[in-house]
């Protein structure tokens, strides 16, 4: 039976993969790896260096297919991003059947960690549904545990929830009952919303990378400094990767 394994790689330093990564790593004979084109040709060789630096047990195969695209603003973001689910779905599908023999291991490796805002698992589960293949998942060290280290802070108070939400549904409002707020997936830069209110943010982009980049103070002043930098960056680089939290004073 083939047999896939979802492996979370972490958030960009290769020494963000755990032992048990590693061990995972070493039993794959295939890596599945969805190619975005050359603007993140970085996040591309950095899975590449993974495997050169931590795979060395046995031979494997890389084999690469590109990422369906995505509007960047849809009128209907849920519709478009099962959309987006989907056409992923098939390209994996199409990749394992190709590529993968019986009794062989195929590997995809996830950024962070694959249960937080990541479409792997619930991808590999249909396809194992329809073609009858094993899957297991490693975890990975997460954006969000990098961000906090990074920052030398705990993500909650002594006793208080922390809530992980996206920039589109802060948008809508600071979540009832938490003082404080991770957010992820953020192309808009929804903490500028915040300004006038007294909140300490801590920010990050590239964690784990030669490019890392933190910022962090109250958000009235240094809204402005994130913006810049995050401007900056993104156009030299194509694209950016960032995360914050927002915490209430």
């Amino acid at each position: 039976m083939k047999k896939i394994l979802i492996i979370g790689i972490g958030a960009g330093d290769p020494d963000f993969v755990t032992m048990q990564a590693v061990k995972a790593l070493n039993t794959v004979d295939v890596f599945f790896i969805l190619e975005k084109g050359a603007a993140k040709d970085g996040m591309m060789e950095l899975r590449r260096e993974i495997c050169r630096r931590h795979a060395k047990d046995r031979a494997y195969r890389i084999v690469e297919s590109p990422s369906p695209p995505r509007d960047p603003r849809p009128a209907d973001y849920a519709a478009c991003v099962d959309d987006l689910n989907r056409a992923k779905q098939g390209a994996f599908e199409r990749m394992i059947a190709d590529g993968l023999g019986e009794g062989q291991t195929g590997a995809i490796l996830a950024w962070g960690d694959p249960s937080l805002y990541d479409s792997t698992i619930r991808n590999v589960e249909a396809i194992a549904a329809c073609q009858g293949i094993e899957y297991e998942v490693i975890p990975g060290i997460t954006a969000v545990q990098a961000l906090a280290a990074r920052h030398r802070i705990t993500l909650n108070t002594i006793g208080r929830p922390v809530e992980i939400t996206t920039g589109r549904r802060l948008a809508e409002g600071w979540p009832a009952g938490v003082d404080s707020v991770v957010v992820m997936l953020d192309g808009e830069e929804t903490y500028r919303r915040f300004t006038d209110q007294d909140i300490d943010i801590y920010w990050g982009a590239y964690l784990g990378t030669p490019d890392e980049i933190l910022i962090a103070g109250r958000l009235a002043e240094v809204a402005d400094e994130i913006h810049r930098v995050r401007t900056a960056q993104r156009s030299a680089h194509g694209w950016i990767m960032d995360t914050y939290l927002m915490r209430r004073r």
